[in-house]
């Protein structure tokens, strides 16, 4: 008969940890899932250099413009006509309404001011990246 209570007793006091574990899982799940990337294309971008220069938004939507003056929205080439239809989807989804301009330092002012001025027509907050907002080239 104490063999029956010492093995009962030793039953009792394991601890099951499959629970703790799916616990964990959900939570690491959870965590990769709610965590956001700023994920910069791989352009080499000059960025311009500014005395004011305040650090970006990581929600901001990213719009790069190369040195020869294509454009980029999230790694996809985008006509400067285009840029306003894509935004206003892009900002209906989105619960911010900043856009990052990521451009290189020896683009025309006239095509930087052209996307700028499409962005704001989707109804946009622009502002431009500088070296010290994002870190350099």
């Amino acid at each position: 008969m104490l063999q029956r209570r010492e093995s009962s007793v030793a039953e009792e006091t394991s601890i099951n940890v499959v629970p703790m574990v799916d616990i964990m899982l959900v939570l690491v799940i959870f965590f990769v899932v709610t965590t956001s990337f700023v994920d910069d294309m791989n352009l080499d971008i000059h960025r311009p250099t500014a005395k004011s220069a305040t650090p970006s938004e990581t929600q901001a939507i990213r719009l790069f413009i190369d040195s020869s003056g294509d454009t980029y929205l999230y790694g996809a080439p985008v006509q400067v006509w285009m840029i306003q239809t894509q935004l206003d989807l892009l900002l209906e989804a989105s619960t911010s309404d900043s856009v990052l301009v990521v451009t290189d330092d020896s683009v025309p002012a006239k095509r930087l001011i052209e996307v700028v001025d499409q962005a704001r027509l989707a109804g946009a907050q622009v502002g431009v990246a500088t070296s010290a907002e994002s870190g350099s080239g």
